[in-house]
């Protein structure tokens, strides 16, 4: 038991009002437990070599043991001891299973003649191929998991799993970001365990043949689905049927992003808990209508596990994805709870929630799919516990026309929280925010959960008798509609807001703000303010950056003072300008990318056919850039007389060491030391991809 301390010390009296506070939100303490392992994991992301987490594993436990030295029996001296063993383990969990788990990357692009048996086929009809995963010969001396796309052209049924074949490829090491803030692919692929990526060549020879059960049943449900609906409707409707986005065309997969609805493609908690509480209801209904079984069985505790089962199986089916794991988990949570007859929805349930998928998928951590999906569930619920917001929204008697317009308002106040709580994970990932979302969700998710998905069941339940057409009609309209606010928003001027490339400091303090203003309930919560609001100042304060160099060196975009963006390349393609518009802050739409210009054709750049020279105007001085744009031999003395004139110096190859501009030379030495690179010409700084001994298993030494 805890004793009050005396009061005639200020530490003593601190410490008392610190008990008496945490006496005061003791239901709320457990809540701190995934994010101390939460802090643990990204400690291991964020320091760059293994010393440095064995001194932060080692640090933490000493920590602890100074904490130990608090009185004993406060809460205070429990909850410090208990974070700093978890933060601790949070950095040895997740470096175990980088090193246990994880596939050492192809250590060089390779042109090799691959044999191989086909683990898992991901068709993608809207990208005219089908995606291998593939485990090649240990003889070749290739990684134990390679991803290959084959052309749609050269794909054969005879080539699904379970086949062996043999085809020419070029394969490359997983990609690391292009430029700053760019997708970590490179990370990701190695904790999936595929060490290289590429493209098959035709011929491709079929060694053996795939077992006449090849095809999945998520396979033929979404070729079933698409062989109903055609268009885009068809390819949305096989997305929330089995989670295969393959079919969805970039332009209706960029219209869902920009309004906010690209949730609804991925299967997640709103698909899982349709499904779970549609066979609840169901079963639960269907038993209660025999008086003998509603009086002598426990029809909730029976309807509750046909709703796990039916969970499972969905999750099963639509490839048991993390992101669909994680909304199961928390299904079987809440229905664990109705079962139990307690309070199933709380705060408690997501933290349990979290701390499963941290210990089992620790590197999921870092990703958009989990950051979004707990955040826009905690919000859900802190605002569900909110007495003004259940003042507002609550259930009365009343007329059926307030009922309608507290339900309404009750889905535009938890839109728009989810959109605030969002935001800043989507500027950090993305570099863009919906802003519109709120709106838009407000039609849709009504749409999908009480129309779409339901006619889509009963479609594809009709169809075992061959009645299913007048559901798929049904079905199609309300995906024709969806599609319609999709593309509405998205073409909007205000639907999305664009910021650039920014460090993870002020994420980091709007999310620990964040969670601070969500977990505790007295006033003290309102310190969380603090930080929040210093990390939302600190990232619309951030400067865009006035040149974007990829790290192959190929790719360069400059940013001129009236606000014009121009690339080094005219040719660049769409991938390309997205995310260098990305990182620039202009936005990764076809927008942003189409309004950039030629370098060339620029009156501050003079360019002849192997060199540009563009001269960048600043408050203190001008910056002369100089860039190479073709494999030409240039004249020795002709090129080391250019970079002296130049202060920055950007090529695809390999300069020789005479060539000294007076700042920064990005050559291809310099660029496989730092990645793709940001500069700021004002600040005379820079930021790279690639940090210095930066030792991470998937980061080419």
């Amino acid at each position: 038991m805890y004793v009050a301390p005396h009061r005639d010390r200020p530490f003593a009296i601190a410490l008392d009002r610190v008990e008496r506070w945490l006496e005061a939100e003791r239901e709320r303490i457990a809540l701190w437990v995934p994010v101390a392992l939460g802090i643990g994991i990204i400690a291991w992301y964020s320091l760059p070599d293994p010393a440095r987490w064995a001194a932060w594993a080692g640090g933490c436990a000493i920590l602890a043991l100074a904490f130990l030295a608090l009185p004993r029996g406060g809460r205070l001296r429990m909850m410090l001891v208990t974070g700093a063993l978890l933060a601790a383990a949070g950095c040895v969990l997740i470096w175990g299973k980088a090193l246990v788990w994880g596939e050492k990357p192809l250590a060089r692009p390779v042109f090799i003649e691959v044999r191989g048996e086909v683990l898992s086929v991901e068709p993608q009809p809207a990208m005219e191929r089908t995606r291998i995963t593939v485990a090649p010969d240990p003889a070749l001396g290739l990684p134990a998991r390679i991803r290959v796309n084959v052309p749609e052209k050269d794909w054969r049924a005879e080539m699904g799993r379970g086949a062996l074949l043999s085809f020419r490829a070029r394969l490359m090491p997983p990609a690391p970001p292009a430029v700053p803030g760019a997708y970590d692919f490179a990370e990701r692929a190695y904790f999936l365990g595929l060490g290289a990526t590429g493209r098959a060549l035709a011929p491709i020879e079929v060694l053996r043949p795939a077992s006449q059960r090849e095809g999945t049943m998520r396979l033929r449900l979404a070729d079933h689905v698409r062989s109903r609906l055609e268009g885009g409707e068809g390819a949305i409707a096989a997305a929330l049927a089995t989670g295969d986005r393959g079919a969805i065309s970039e332009e209706d997969a960029d219209a869902m992003r920009r309004s906010g609805l690209a949730h609804l493609l991925s299967i997640s908690g709103l698909h899982v808990s349709a499904l779970i509480g549609a066979v609840v209801m169901l079963v639960y209904r269907l038993l209660a209508l025999s008086p003998r079984l509603a009086l002598g069985l426990p029809l909730m505790l029976i309807a509750a596990s046909a709703g796990a089962v039916a969970g499972i199986g969905y999750t099963l089916l639509t490839g048991a994805e993390v992101p669909t794991i994680r909304s199961c988990i928390a299904a079987l949570l809440v229905l664990g709870g109705l079962a139990l007859g307690r309070e199933p929805i709380s705060l408690r349930l997501v933290a349990a929630g979290a701390l499963v998928v941290l210990i089992f998928w620790p590197d999921a951590l870092m990703g958009p799919s989990f950051q979004m999906s707990f955040a826009a569930v905690a919000v859900l619920i802190a605002l569900a516990e909110a007495p003004w917001f259940r003042r507002l929204t609550g259930a009365r008697d009343e007329g059926w026309g307030m009922k309608a317009g507290r339900a309404l308002l009750a889905l535009f106040l938890t839109g728009v929280a989810i959109e605030l709580a969002l935001m800043p994970i989507a500027l950090h990932h993305f570099h863009q925010a919906g802003i519109l979302g709120s709106l838009a969700n407000l039609i849709a998710i009504p749409l999908t959960t009480f129309v779409v998905m339901p006619a889509e069941a009963l479609a594809l339940l009709a169809d075992v008798v061959g009645l299913g057409a007048p559901f798929w009609w049904i079905t199609g309209k309300a995906l024709a509609l969806l599609l319609l606010v999709a593309h509405r928003v998205a073409d909007h001027p205000l639907a999305t807001w664009a910021l650039p490339v920014a460090s993870g400091v002020p994420f980091a303090l709007m999310m620990l703000g964040g969670l601070w203003l969500l977990i505790w309930r007295t006033r003290v919560r309102l310190v969380g303010l603090v930080p929040l609001c210093a990390g939302a100042a600190v990232l619309l304060t951030m400067p865009a950056p006035d040149v974007v160099v990829t790290g192959d060196g190929r790719h360069m975009a400059v940013r001129f003072a009236d606000g014009r963006i121009a690339l080094l390349r005219d040719g660049a393609g769409d991938y390309v300008r997205g995310i260098i518009g990305a990182a620039a802050g202009e936005g990764g739409g076809k927008e942003a990318g189409a309004a950039m210009g030629a370098l060339s054709r620029a009156p501050e750049a003079r360019c002849s056919r192997d060199m540009c020279a563009v001269r960048i105007a600043g408050s203190r001085r001008d910056w002369m850039i100089l860039a190479t744009h073709s494999d030409m031999t240039v004249p020795w003395q002709a090129l080391v007389d250019a970079c002296a004139r130049a202060d920055i110096v950007v090529s695809d190859r390999r300069l020789p060491p005479a060539c000294s501009p007076r700042w920064l030379k990005l050559d291809r030495a310099r660029l496989r030391q730092t990645g793709g690179v940001a500069l700021y010409l004002e600040q005379e700084s820079w930021s790279g991809v690639r940090r210095p001994g930066d030792r991470h298993p998937w980061v080419a030494p």
